[in-house]
């Protein structure tokens, strides 16, 4: 396996204790009281070297062939270490403003970063912004099932992991990729297909499906062969 390969995953990832924090697994997430109606369960589909899993996982399997793996990560290699720059001290007047009543464990998201509270003294609220994870040593038992050949499934696979879109409507047509979403934004399809051509060389257009014109294109290439000189 090497970087940007696209392969099939299944794993369970556990701290040192036992406890489990993330499965692809619904039998296990059930047991350990990890699923919820909003978790799709099942196999993953992630391209190496992407972050699409722990940076530490990837040094562990890349240049090996696919199989099952006893992965042991320390927090550096994990989910970081704690840095205290990320203990902010915020106002009460911050919580009271968004009617919530700030106490040791609340979970928050303060401008679109998550934290949790760690201590309430007077008019002072210190939230972690630290990963829930860091500084912790973590485990995983980690399979490898495949690699993915097949352009449409890389493709869906790279919206799901990089734009958080995981049905999104694509097909493909020789080697254009069309997306079939009506509210799909046109502003950011050039920085769309730039991303996708840089991990699946084999797509050579990006493009909404009701732009094209597969006639048109034919005709195009027609009439660029009548116009090409003959070899002498």
């Amino acid at each position: 396996m090497k970087k940007h390969d696209f392969i099939e995953v299944e794993y369970t990832g556990y701290l040192e204790d036992g406890t489990v924090f993330d499965t692809t697994s619904e039998d296990i997430a059930i047991k350990n009281g990890l699923k919820n109606e909003n978790t799709k369960f099942g196999p993953a589909i992630i391209c190496l070297g992407e972050n699409h899993v722990l940076p530490g996982i990837e040094k562990q399997i890349i240049g090996k062939k696919p199989g099952s793996f006893k992965i042991e990560l320390n927090a550096e290699d994990a989910f970081g270490k704690k840095n205290p720059k990320m203990l902010k001290l915020m106002p009460m007047k911050l919580f009271k403003k968004e009617q919530v009543h700030p106490v040791p464990g609340l979970e928050v998201n303060i401008d679109n970063m998550y934290g949790i509270v760690r201590s309430v003294s007077g008019g002072r609220v210190i939230v972690d912004f630290n990963h829930p994870l860091s500084g912790r040593n973590v485990k995983y038992d980690f399979k490898v099932n495949k690699e993915i050949t097949d352009l449409l499934i890389k493709s869906k696979s790279v919206f799901k992991n990089e734009l958080n879109v995981p049905d999104m409507k694509l097909e493909m047509s020789g080697k254009t990729l069309l997306i079939d979403e009506e509210k799909f934004p046109v502003d950011v399809l050039g920085r769309i297909e730039t991303r996708i051509k840089e991990l699946i060389p084999e797509i050579s257009k990006v493009m909404l499906k009701k732009d094209f014109n597969p006639a048109a294109k034919k005709t195009a290439e027609i009439k660029s062969e009548k116009k090409a000189p003959e070899k002498k």
